[in-house]
């Protein structure tokens, strides 16, 4: 029971961390719920069909096939957020003043929801898939395995969701004037994250060279397996013990993103000057 707890925990914390972020990024995003609930129901059909066909997936590409597969979901979620953080340094002030004055919806917001639906369809993908297959070799360990499983696993789900929703909460109590600010920064910290956890993959698939591994280890000082380390790992991309590569992908793709939002951002208040 425990150990389904543990597992089911660690996994969706990262789910659910992904999720609330998104959620609170999107404030003022017309009928984003729609869009929410749809890509939790598509990553849960996705996680279990992968999961079922996950043995087929390991033996493609001369048995990295399960590492190529993540790292493609993770590039992708890369390039979703850098889509979300880029579109929001052009429109967040837009929805900061609409989020003062107005419920009205967003017209521009159209492309915006798509990216929602696409991140947290993988985030609940990866995690979902992960989940299930850990929980299938638990359940199938022992004696009364199905019933510790599905008691453990609903334990750690709802401790996973309970500290993803306090963070949401406490997000949402950031004054507005610096809301986006707040959350454009957890976003681009998420990508930079998930763009180093492709690039440790494509390490351990002797695809990309280590380039020192590790470059240091904090695991004497937090492990990531504790709580805070799953939070911290989920969100900024914690590693105790992380290859020079992922450093080097998680400053570079960081930098990229944050130029990209940096002349987005100048573009439009030169536009706005001019047409003042």
């Amino acid at each position: 029971m425990f150990s389904s707890a543990i597992i089911v925990f660690r996994e969706s914390l990262e789910a659910f961390l992904i999720i609330s972020v998104m959620v609170a990024a999107t404030r003022g995003i017309a009928q984003r719920g729609k869009w929410i609930a749809g890509g939790v129901l598509i990553g849960l059909c996705g996680s279990v069909a992968v999961a079922m066909g996950m043995e087929q997936i390991s033996n493609l590409a001369e048995g990295i096939g399960q590492e190529l597969f993540n790292v493609g979901i993770l590039l992708v979620a890369v390039a979703m957020l850098a889509w979300h953080n880029i579109w929001m340094a052009a429109h967040g002030r837009e929805l900061a003043l609409q989020m003062k004055s107005t419920a009205r919806a967003v017209a521009e917001g159209g492309a915006e929801r798509s990216v929602i639906l696409v991140v947290i369809a993988l985030a609940v993908l990866r995690e979902g898939s992960e989940t299930v297959l850990f929980l299938y070799g638990v359940a199938t360990g022992s004696e009364n395995g199905l019933r510790d499983t599905l008691a453990g696993g609903s334990l750690g789900l709802v401790s996973g969701a309970l500290i993803a929703g306090l963070m949401y909460w406490g997000l949402l109590h950031i004054p507005v004037r610096r809301f986006f600010a707040v959350t454009g920064l957890l976003v681009l910290l998420l990508a930079a994250s998930m763009a180093s956890q492709a690039a440790r993959l494509l390490v351990q698939a002797d695809l990309l060279p280590s380039l020192g591994a590790p470059l240091w280890d904090t695991s004497g000082v937090l492990a990531q397996t504790t709580p805070l380390g799953t939070i911290l790992h989920g969100l900024i991309g914690y590693d105790t013990q992380p290859a020079g590569m992922q450093v080097l992908v998680y400053v570079v793709v960081l930098l990229t993103i944050a130029s990209g939002m940096r002349w987005v951002a100048n573009r439009g208040n030169h536009a706005a000057t001019r047409a003042g």
